[in-house]
Formats: structure tokens, C-alpha cells, sequence
């Protein structure tokens, strides 16, 4: 479930602005459910890339090699906001199951 919703954090992420991969690393494990590891994140760019949903650029760091930012395309805006209007209708239905209907007992 985690996986599936995890390129949408990410997409989230950089809705505000361009970032690194290392960045991202961080944000995400600031949140107990997110925390990935490299091997996770950089193929999940690499893949948001080529479905065009983030771009990427080269930048000069102050403190050591380049650095890769990704940014977010108009691609990867509209997939967030398809995802952010079905969220909240997916979240309560999945709420109603767990909780409100008894909690699946019969």
C-alpha cells in the first residue's frame, strides 16, 4: 500500500519547489510511515522521469559534487491532483470499513 502511494508524496514534495534526492530522503523520514532508503527513492525518480512526471536538472553545490534536482512537470501536477481528489473519497471508504461498520465483524 505503502508503494503506492509513496511517488505521490514525492510529487507532493516538490509541488513547492525543486529538490534533491537526499532532500526527499529526509522529508519522507521525517514521517514514520515514509521512511525509504536510497535504494528506494532513486529508482522511483528514475521512474517518475521517464513517465515525464518530474524533470531534472543539474546544479553546482557549495559543499561537493553537483547535485540533481527534480521538479515537478505539468504531467506530474495533474497525476497529484487525480490522486488528491480520489484520496479523501479512498481514505473514508477505507475509514468506514476499519472503524464505522464495526470493524469488518459480523
Amino acid at each position: 500500500m505503502r508503494r503506492g502511494v509513496l511517488e505521490f508524496c514525492v510529487l507532493a514534495l516538490l509541488r513547492d519547489g525543486q529538490r534533491y534526492g537526499v532532500e526527499l530522503l529526509r522529508e519522507l523520514g521525517s514521517v514514520d510511515a515514509l521512511v525509504v532508503s536510497e535504494g528506494t527513492i532513486y529508482p522511483l525518480l528514475s521512474r517518475l522521469r521517464k513517465e515525464q512526471m518530474v524533470d531534472t536538472i543539474w546544479q553546482e553545490s557549495p559543499s561537493g559534487p553537483p547535485r540533481r534536482y527534480y521538479r515537478l512537470t505539468e504531467v506530474g501536477e495533474k497525476a497529484l491532483a487525480e490522486f488528491v481528489a480520489e484520496w479523501g473519497r479512498f481514505r473514508d471508504g477505507v475509514e468506514y470499513i476499519l472503524t464505522a461498520n464495526g470493524g469488518g465483524q459480523t
